[in-house]
């Protein structure tokens, strides 16, 4: 239930939201060949589960399905931060990595969910990714009464739009049907092959030819699944360069199992802030297209995703302008195949004012989070009103981290509701990995910065 809602209608509607982001990789994650790389994958994509309340900001009351147990603690944290009165965090007791599915699995579990769903007019069932898993969830509920409205997922005869517009050649076959009509949607240049000694030997050429390559699996997320070689990484011999690629190939399953793709790599400085813009929309399940926000990612040399900078002013009006019109004939291209939900589109920006679209992401994103919370702690002018700073893989030096130890310690930062200043923890799982996932509300560029300076000389001492 939404807040500030209709107090007599309080039985009227129960949302449930599922964070299923190994269940939206699993694709990826089950072809990764090393077993270890496999199982810190999981883990760290489920020590996330923390930030995705977060994307429920707004809500009064929810049950969150978590692949994770979350602590009173945390909880209470989140509570106090964004007033929510009710959350119920249900964990399923088998972990297959297909959370829907251990959900409905897990009979004392499920029938918990639904004695409790049958108490509300209606359910509305959101999840960070409209998975095969969540439509099954859906149609079981259904089966037992339950009046299930998905209005973040596609319906199931739209549902081949999530992995398709997700996936790096359908955008890519999408880019190409559309020069014509959106001459700004534009692609760095490549090709789609299959399997690993075709990709090795047309990577090799592109490399020789144009001293750097971009390999990447169809299914790969947030910068996994992905490799950039630059000038001087490979050998400049055609056969040995061909045959170091192979042998990076050959590491995982995915290279085998899935599409590739082999692109130009486009050169930008990593450490030039505006390099990667990112633009993200929302379709309602009339087909409304709402634009949500747009930022600035930033992203490491190897090509991982470590967080935001989101302010109307870290792009300039020209590039905003043109991100905005892009994004928006995607949108509506999407919405005309029966997408609906949340998506974002990555770009990238170099020094030359060339605009290129990198990928798409059919889901909740790295920063659906950030802009519930903004929405809720700042207001709908957030955008104008505060400069805001997301960060994840910060390093904590501390000996043995607690989420307790943590928030004492940044104590002197922590988001103020009079000053709409500081800092807030987005999860307590990740801290046990010496980890800090964070977001900072400053009222300008320099008071953010400076708020996050404070946090490092503090988390130091």
């Amino acid at each position: 239930m939404k807040k500030n809602g209709n107090r007599s209608s309080h039985r009227n509607e129960l949302l449930i939201y599922i964070y299923n982001v190994v269940e939206d990789e699993w694709s990826y994650i089950s072809a990764i060949s090393n077993k270890d790389e496999q199982k810190k994958e999981i883990e760290n994509d489920n020590s996330s589960a923390e930030c995705y309340l977060f994307a429920n900001a707004d809500q009064e009351e929810f049950v969150y399905i978590s692949p994770k147990p979350i602590s009173p603690a945390f909880k209470k944290y989140f509570q106090n931060l964004v007033g929510a009165k009710k959350i119920e965090i249900l964990v399923p007791k088998k972990n297959s990595n297909l959370i829907c599915k251990d959900l409905y699995n897990d009979k004392a579990l499920f029938h918990k969910l639904l004695k409790k769903a049958k108490r509300y007019k209606r359910v509305t069932l959101v999840s960070y990714a409209t998975s095969p898993q969540f439509l099954d969830l859906k149609e079981k509920l259904k089966a037992k009464g339950i009046n299930v409205q998905t209005p973040e997922a596609p319906e199931v005869d739209c549902s081949w739009t999530v992995n398709f517009f997700g996936s790096k050649s359908g955008i890519r076959q999408l880019a190409q049907q559309s020069t014509a009509l959106e001459p700004d949607f534009i692609m760095p240049e490549g090709i789609i092959c299959v399997g690993k000694l075709d990709a090795s030997r047309i990577a090799a050429n592109k490399y020789i030819k144009d001293n750097g390559v971009v390999i990447k699996t169809n299914k790969g997320s947030s910068g996994n699944g992905v490799l950039i070689f630059r000038d001087g990484e490979l050998p400049k011999d055609y056969k040995q360069c061909e045959k170091a690629i192979y042998k990076y190939l050959n590491e995982d399953d995915y290279w085998e199992r899935y599409p590739i793709i082999i692109e130009d790599l486009i050169t930008v400085n990593v450490n030039n802030g505006s390099s990667f813009p990112n633009i993200e929309f929302k379709i309602l399940k009339s087909g409304k297209i709402e634009m949500l926000y747009y930022c600035l990612m930033m992203v490491t040399k190897e090509g991982v995703f470590y967080g935001i900078d989101m302010h109307e002013d870290v792009i300039n009006e020209r590039l905003a302008a043109r991100i905005i019109d892009t994004g928006f004939y995607i949108a509506e291209r999407y919405a005309a195949e029966g997408y609906r939900g949340h998506f974002d589109i990555d770009m990238i920006a170099t020094k030359y004012n060339q605009v290129f679209v990198n990928e798409s992401n059919t889901r909740n994103t790295g920063g659906t989070d950030v802009y519930k919370m903004a929405l809720e702690l700042i207001g709908k002018d957030f955008m104008s009103d505060s400069f805001v700073i997301s960060r994840s893989k910060y390093k904590l030096s501390m000996k043995r981290p607690s989420f307790t130890k943590v928030l004492k310690r940044l104590e002197p930062i922590l988001f103020n509701k009079k000053t709409k200043e500081g800092l807030v923890i987005s999860s307590e799982n990740i801290i046990r990995q010496k980890e800090l996932i964070y977001i900072i509300f400053g009222n300008t560029k320099r008071r953010a910065y400076a708020i996050e300076e404070e946090m490092q000389q503090l988390l130091r001492n």
